[in-house]
């Protein structure tokens, strides 16, 4: 961050209620607000740092927390451990989480990013994902970072051990596009629970059938079980 740059009261309140969020605590507050920073702004705006710098270190942390924990808790041979850290640190992993925990509005992007949607692109938020970790890192030390980083990483462990590496949500648009010509349709029907640990109950539509509800820690899983109760009962 350079000296030219100066977080506003209201950017500096949304960036304190995040971390409370997420229950994370920064000392320097300006390290976080550099890690929303897309490098589209920099092209913007010379004077103005981005995260690309924060993005490397965060990645090697996150890998460094999955590993250790997998290796420590698993007893799988190492192509195994392998294949669930591959899965669990992905841009298609971790961009979902960065929806759930508020990322994409907290985002700073350059005029052109913000237009073309890259507020919802999944590269943008997994790269913030990981550019937050790094800040954190810097910010609080590796003990701290390997706490925020196992509060999302774990369950993301446990849905792959749980669901293997199938993606269910695609497997049934195959089949149900193959057999019926037509795309499932999910419908969120309800969420419960604080803020911070909310139940999702979703159904899908297939056609003039209904299967769920199913319920998940965010709207993905649920949509992955309904998904997966299609599968178990739809006659295709």
């Amino acid at each position: 961050m350079t000296k030219e740059y100066q977080l506003s009261a209201d950017r500096k309140n949304s960036l304190i209620k995040f971390c409370k969020r997420v229950d994370i605590k920064f000392k320097n507050i300006n390290l976080l607000e550099l890690a929303f920073h897309h490098r589209s702004i920099t092209n913007e705006f010379k004077h103005i740092l981005n995260n690309e710098r924060l993005e490397f270190l965060g990645d090697s942390v996150l890998g460094m927390v999955t590993a250790s924990y997998l290796y420590n808790n698993l007893e799988n041979p190492e192509g195994d451990l392998a294949k669930i850290k591959s899965a669990v640190v992905s841009e298609k992993a971790l961009a979902p989480i960065a929806i759930e925990l508020g990322i994409d509005k907290l985002l700073v992007l350059g005029h052109g990013e913000e237009l073309s949607g890259g507020r919802t692109k999944p590269a943008i938020l997994a790269d913030c994902m990981e550019a937050i970790i790094g800040a954190y890192y810097l910010d609080n030390g590796y003990k701290a970072a390997e706490k925020y980083v196992l509060s999302f990483i774990i369950p993301e462990i446990n849905k792959v051990i749980t669901f293997g590496m199938k993606d269910y949500k695609t497997e049934l648009q195959e089949r149900f596009q193959k057999s019926k010509k037509e795309c499932p349709r999910y419908e969120l029907i309800s969420k419960t629970g604080p803020e911070h640990s909310q139940i999702f109950n979703v159904v899908v539509h297939l056609g003039d059938s209904v299967f769920g509800p199913a319920k998940g820690k965010s709207k993905k899983e649920a949509e992955q079980l309904a998904a997966k109760m299609a599968l178990d009962n739809y006659k295709f």
